[in-house]
C-alpha cells in the first residue's frame, strides 16, 4: 500500500550556516560596532546576546532573514523572553522539531474530517498516512499545505 510520513525537521547544517552568516553581519554592521552582540547555537536553540534589548530587537530580523535565505521556515523558530541583567540582554530562540502530540492529533482530525480514503496514524514525532491510491495521498499533501498549522511540515518516505 502506498504511504508517506509527515514530519517537521530542520536541516542542522543549514541552521549552523544561517547562524554563522548572522554573526558575520552583526560583527560588520555599523550600529553594532564595539558591542559584544552575537548569536550562539546550542542543541536546543539559539542564544542571542547583546548590550541592550533594543539591539536584540535589531538582531532578530537579521537571523530571520538569514534563515529564510537558507530555506528554513521561520515558523519553526520560537522567540523566548528577553532577560536584561543591566550589562547584557539575552534571548533564547527555540528550534521546533518533530510534530507534537497536539499538532499530530490536529492533522489526523483534519484528514478524518475531510473524509479522505486514507488512514493516518501517529508514530512518535511523525504521522504516517497510508492509502490504496497514490492520488489519494497526493490530495492529503495538498490539503495539509493549504492548512495553517503552527509549524512547517515536510512529506518524506513516500512509497508506492
Amino acid at each position: 500500500m502506498p504511504s508517506f510520513d509527515i514530519v517537521s525537521e530542520l536541516d542542522a547544517h543549514e541552521v549552523t550556516n544561517a547562524v554563522d552568516q548572522a554573526n558575520k553581519e552583526v560583527s560588520t554592521r555599523f550600529d553594532f560596532k564595539g558591542s559584544n552582540a552575537n548569536f550562539e547555537q546550542s542543541d536546543d536553540g539559539i542564544q542571542m546576546k547583546a548590550e541592550s534589548t533594543f539591539q536584540l530587537q535589531q538582531m532578530l530580523p537579521i537571523l530571520y532573514a538569514k534563515m529564510g535565505k537558507r530555506g528554513i521556515d521561520i515558523s519553526a523558530l520560537e522567540s523566548g523572553k528577553i532577560t536584561d541583567t543591566g550589562k547584557t540582554a539575552t534571548q533564547t530562540i527555540t528550534l521546533k522539531q518533530g510534530i507534537g502530540s497536539e499538532v499530530a492529533k490536529k492533522i489526523v482530525k483534519l484528514i478524518k474530517d475531510k473524509k479522505m480514503k486514507v488512514q493516518a496514524a501517529i508514530n512518535g514525532d511523525k504521522v504516517r498516512v497510508t492509502g490504496k491510491k497514490r492520488d489519494d495521498l497526493q490530495e492529503v499533501i495538498q490539503m495539509l499545505r493549504a492548512e495553517d498549522l503552527e509549524q512547517p511540515l515536510q512529506f518524506n518516505n513516500f512509497r508506492d
